[in-house]
């Protein structure tokens, strides 16, 4: 884990804020591991409902100083560059959306490069 983090092929990196506390992640879907750590898993497909598409998963750690983040399969198995073309729009799309939303809400900040 580091205190920078982005996703396989985003030109974008984020960072946890300094005012970001456990509760503020529980508040905003993490969970708590059993180590300790704190992980949200959301899908990037159209439909919600669907078990097919890529996953967001992001892990920050127990002490909130570093996080991890990545772009999955279905299974959870393989990371994805959903980047790489235009054909991932959609997923790219809901990626930002669902980044803007955690930073709205004061969990994370973009890291300008």
């Amino acid at each position: 884990m580091k205190k920078e983090a982005t996703v396989l092929g985003c030109p974008v990196s984020y960072r946890l804020t300094e005012t970001t506390k456990k509760y503020t992640l529980r508040d905003n879907g993490f969970q708590e591991t059993n180590a300790g750590n704190f992980q949200l898993v959301r899908p990037l497909d159209a439909t919600p409902q669907s078990k097919q598409g890529f996953k967001l998963k992001i892990t920050v750690s127990k002490d909130i100083d570093a996080m991890k983040m990545s772009v999955t399969t279905a299974n959870g198995l393989k990371a994805v560059d959903i980047f790489k073309n235009e054909s991932f729009k959609m997923n790219q799309d809901k990626f930002y959306f669902l980044m803007d939303g955690m930073i709205d809400r004061g969990c994370f900040e973009k890291v300008e490069g």
